[in-house]
């Protein structure tokens, strides 16, 4: 059985092994840990966003393949730099 999640890449641990949040339906399902050299390089940076197979399903399957997805990557910083600008604006507002 093969199976495919969105994953994001939580951190990176001892320069080494990458920690990824596959999730599906936006719930984060599982924590993975992938040796870094098996991402993309252009992939290997917090918050980055992949498309991972897993052959055996997510209880005990191994990944096969790792995508990266740049679009998807920006698109989601953007949206977390807005919120930020936002509660900023918003602690701003209340302090004065």
């Amino acid at each position: 059985m093969t199976e495919t999640y969105t994953a994001t890449l939580d951190r990176i641990v001892d320069e080494g092994t990458a920690v990824l949040l596959l999730e599906r339906d936006g719930e984060t399902v599982e924590q993975r840990t992938l040796d870094v050299t098996r991402l993309p390089a252009d992939g290997r940076h917090e918050g980055a966003v992949f498309t991972v197979t897993l052959e055996g399903g997510v209880e005990c399957g191994d990944i096969e393949t790792v995508e990266y997805r740049p679009g998807e990557t920006e698109s989601r910083r953007e949206s977390i730099q807005e919120r930020l600008d936002r509660l900023s604006s918003r602690l701003s507002d209340r302090d004065e």
